[in-house]
């Protein structure tokens, strides 16, 4: 294994960990049993991945080797343990948000070793970040955070083109990385920070919904 293949191996290693954990904890606050916390902790660190080598029509990444399982049932442990301190949303909030941005950089990536063009794997990436982080919603009856106006699959795209401009520029896969990760990081401190938002379309819902008088945001419009 060279070095490159080793950070993206490491890289790949800490997204599935923070992915993990903030599905299992999402799903305690939920008040799932250990094996519901489990699964919503699998899906959540997988269901992005899946779907992209669906896709790209390459085998199952997690079909491959065991340990995606038992890093999952390591991260279970984790919460199990620490459940006091990562209760807080902050930390919530940053095990979602390392995860999301480095998993979009293992998605373009792989993409790429795909032999895919580049926006394919701009592409990829958004869906490897993001889907695992709306499967793990629904799973646990919440608005996913994907359709909502928080900066996220925006920070994904940030990210994904950053990467793209660093390989025009011929520079390392590491420097690549590092940088499309920081850019998602980035983005959603900064948008969490100083409220940045996409516009919604409430006055489009309000005039178009039947039951206009009933939803409580048309009443202040």
């Amino acid at each position: 294994m060279d070095y490159e293949q080793a950070f993206l191996f490491i890289i790949e290693v800490i997204g599935t960990v923070a992915f993990a954990i903030s599905g299992i904890r999402m799903a305690a606050a939920k008040q799932f049993d250990w094996f519901g916390a489990y699964t919503v902790g699998l899906v959540t660190a997988i269901g992005g991945g899946t779907l992209r080598d669906i896709l790209l029509d390459i085998p199952v990444f997690w079909m491959q080797t065991w340990w995606y399982l038992a890093v999952t049932g390591l991260s279970l442990i984790v919460v199990i343990v620490f459940r006091r301190i990562l209760v807080h949303t902050r930390v919530l909030f940053i095990f979602d948000t390392i995860g999301l941005a480095l998993f979009v950089v293992i998605g373009i990536q792989k993409t790429i070793d795909a032999d895919y063009p580049l926006w394919v794997a701009i592409i990829m990436g958004i869906i490897t970040g993001a889907i695992g982080g709306v499967i793990r919603d629904i799973l646990i009856n919440s608005e996913p955070l994907l359709f909502k106006k928080d900066l996220y699959a925006t920070a994904c795209l940030a990210g994904g083109l950053v990467y793209g401009m660093l390989i025009a520029f011929g520079a390392p896969v590491t420097v690549q990385g590092i940088a499309c990760a920081a850019t998602v990081i980035a983005m959603r401190v900064l948008a969490l920070r100083y409220g940045w938002s996409l516009p919604v379309l409430g006055d489009t819902y309000c005039l178009d919904t039947p039951d206009r008088q009933n939803h409580k945001d048309c009443d202040k419009k």
